[in-house]
């Protein structure tokens, strides 16, 4: 299990690494196009990854359960190195040469999203190694990996950029050689996991029926639907984060690096710190109600933040609400951080063990279009309406449907 949620946060640091470069790069080679066909194209260069994790999760789950965890996560790695370099390649081709360098960053951002989507095959090595009563406390441990990868991929992200501040193609390099690191980790100390007594009945890798088939299960359908919800509201978080930041208190790039880096933090530590020991005297269910309960008092707090902020005359009067900003982000990112392992360990826990590959891929999947739309939303809103509360209300509205799916949910016994 520790080897597993280690390769998925070296292999995060990559995601963590180039996600906050991207915009720049693109924005440099497309000076010469107009603000809207600019913000179409990063759009689409954001939406690609997740858009292939959402295609290819449950593809790459069901292989798994064909032929074993740990080809599917070697094979993944393998394709962030390369797809990692190609991005490291193409921001080193100059401006003249735009449709070639934005060409090959989407080419990269299709194959590592493609990639990436095999992180459930690794939520699927926790399954196969755990007892449902330790089935939280393992999950808990990719949930920590995403927060290392999203903590310290920002941060070396920062300090690269000041190193490689005249060769663009260096961080994109760093991330390749992080996910070659997470390969020989894997390739050396991760057994296969998985059950020898696995069925041997067919299984068709691109399946729309079987995925529909696992949305349909009593036990699992309303869990799927719960962390869609939740993954998009906290996706319309994210996305506006550095949006809010930067009208409400005047913060510059090198500011919200750090505001990310502290989301980081507070995930890694809530999940590691906080969750696994919580978890061990309270079930999963009250778990997740309880992170439920804190992201919704967060997201509010947040509207009522960029609300009041709104309303005062400079970013620097605005700054005295910070403490209540940040309070909002903590209890918003620890809720999410009780919320993600406790609906993956239920959705594990109530699949057929011969399924949970797929199953996991499904409930992945979900969380990839959650991703997807989350941002597009929440970006659009924000603009909507001068109060910038529109992206935290949609949020704390998505919680909402969340309430009315949990009785579903809570009265089954695991």
């Amino acid at each position: 299990m520790f080897i597993a949620a280690l390769v998925v946060a070296i292999d995060l640091l990559g995601f963590g690494i180039v996600l906050p470069l991207m915009p720049r790069l693109a924005n440099d080679h497309l000076k010469h196009l107009t603000p809207e066909a600019r913000g179409a194209i990063i759009g689409v260069l954001f939406s690609s990854f997740s858009l292939m994790q959402f295609v290819f999760s449950p593809v790459w789950g069901r292989i798994s359960d064909r032929i074993g965890r740990r080809p599917v996560l070697l094979l993944g790695l393998v394709g962030s190195v390369v797809f990692y370099a190609l991005f490291a390649f193409a921001a080193s081709i100059p401006s003249a040469q735009w449709e070639l360098a934005i060409g090959l960053m989407l080419l990269s951002r299709i194959g590592a999203g493609i990639s990436g989507a095999s992180v459930g095959a690794a939520a699927a090595v926790i399954a196969d190694c755990t007892s449902k009563e330790t089935r939280a406390k393992g999950m808990a441990l990719i949930g920590a990996a995403f927060g290392i990868g999203f903590t310290f991929g920002p941060l070396i992200a920062y300090f690269g950029l000041t190193i490689f501040e005249d060769q663009k193609w260096g961080v994109g390099a760093i991330a390749s050689i992080l996910s070659l690191l997470a390969f020989v980790l894997a390739f050396a100390l991760l057994p296969e996991t998985r059950k020898p007594e696995a069925s041997n009945e067919p299984r068709y890798f691109f399946s729309l029926s079987r995925t529909l088939d696992v949305l349909k299960m009593p036990s699992v359908g309303p869990l799927v639907l719960i962390y869609f919800l939740a993954i998009f509201g906290f996706a319309n978080f994210e996305a506006t984060l550095a949006l809010l930041t930067t009208t409400a208190f005047g913060y510059d790039d090198k500011q919200n690096f750090l505001v990310f880096a502290v989301v980081g933090f507070i995930l890694m530590f809530a999940q590691g710190g906080l969750y696994r020991p919580l978890v061990g005297r309270w079930k999963e269910s009250r778990m997740m109600v309880v992170g439920l309960g804190m992201m919704f008092l967060g997201l509010g707090t947040l509207a009522a933040v960029a609300w009041s902020s709104s309303a005062v005359a400079t970013p620097e009067t605005a700054r005295g609400m910070l403490p209540l900003f940040y309070l909002a982000l903590a209890l918003s990112v620890t809720g999410f951080a009780f919320v993600n392992p406790s609906v993956s360990a239920l959705v594990s826990k109530r699949a057929d063990p011969n399924r949970q590959g797929e199953v996991l891929g499904v409930n992945q999947s979900s969380a990839s279009l959650g991703r997807i739309l989350g941002p597009f939303i929440g970006v659009f809103v924000f603009e909507l309406h001068s109060s910038r509360t529109l992206p935290y209300l949609v949020a704390t509205a998505a919680l909402v449907g969340v309430l009315l799916l949990l009785p579903n949910v809570t009265r089954q016994k695991d």
